[in-house]
């Protein structure tokens, strides 16, 4: 059964596309307010908002914002605190670079960490203090399955995204006895996705491609065959249904995991 989250209010960082566009439809879907976030044009964020409005959000705010930058970080906060307090909290900007570790320059770790890492870190400082006195609160932070396991040419990345997930385990700790079962309590989780057909995944196919001198479903069969048994990618809506049920009052004893959708990727 789907959860209400009627009343709710979410953020979803970095949601005009992909897997928290997907987020943010089916949280709408459920009930509740959104807040969607990116770097957009004014018709790309249109477009966002209109969507998630389309699938029953209440309410939908659109707010910019280079989450590489702590000050306008602390700006988007600024302004997400003025529309109201997050009930629900989705860290998914992300970004990646493949590189070696050998070719990887600073200046590609810094921004990998700083939008995958310390934006979370900043954010969920802002956000959590915040839910216990209402009895209720969701953090869901997108991790990647590279929060649990390492691939190479992706030393950053699988750094920052192991970094999210000991994070989310610590707030998980600190925020375990908000709450309670009638209100839902306070909970932060990581969803570590696999192979999922998004754009942050072009990059690689486009590689691939060209690197076997086949197609785009060549391609994608390739990585498949490579990494995740079941030769199948996620939908990214695969992935929102799963944050509303992390969302529901029912998921109040579910804190502090790292759940994966990952088609067996990392039971190998």
């Amino acid at each position: 059964m789907t959860a209400s989250l009627a009343g709710k209010r979410a953020l979803v960082t970095g949601s005009v596309q992909g897997i928290g566009l997907a987020i943010a439809r089916e949280l709408g879907r459920a009930g509740a307010a959104v807040g969607l976030h990116g770097l957009a044009s004014e018709a790309e964020a249109a477009a966002a908002v209109a969507e998630v409005l389309a699938a029953g959000a209440p309410e939908v705010r659109f707010f910019h914002g280079d989450l590489l930058h702590a000050a306008q970080t602390a700006v988007l906060m600024d302004a997400v605190e003025a529309w109201g307090p997050p009930d629900i909290l989705v860290n998914n900007a992300g970004i990646q670079h493949t590189v070696s570790l050998a070719e990887a320059s600073r200046e590609v770790w810094d921004r990998i960490i700083a939008v995958n890492l310390t934006a979370p870190y900043e954010i969920m400082r802002r956000v959590l203090p915040a839910m216990p006195q209402r009895g209720y609160g969701r953090v869901i932070n997108i991790a990647s399955v590279h929060g649990l396991v390492a691939s190479t040419n992706k030393a950053p990345y699988v750094a920052a995204k192991h970094g999210l997930i000991g994070l989310s385990k610590v707030a998980a700790l600190e925020y375990a006895q908000a709450g309670s079962a009638a209100t839902g309590g306070v909970t932060v989780n990581c969803i570590c996705p696999g192979w999922t057909e998004t754009p942050i995944l072009e990059p690689q196919i486009t590689a691939r491609a060209a690197a076997l001198a086949t197609d785009r479903k060549g391609a994608i069969a390739s990585l498949l065959s490579e990494k995740q048994p079941s030769q199948r990618l996620s939908d990214p809506r695969e992935i929102g249904e799963l944050a509303v049920f992390l969302c529901g009052r029912i998921a109040h004893n579910i804190t502090g995991t790292a759940i994966t959708v990952d088609g067996g990727w990392t039971a190998q």
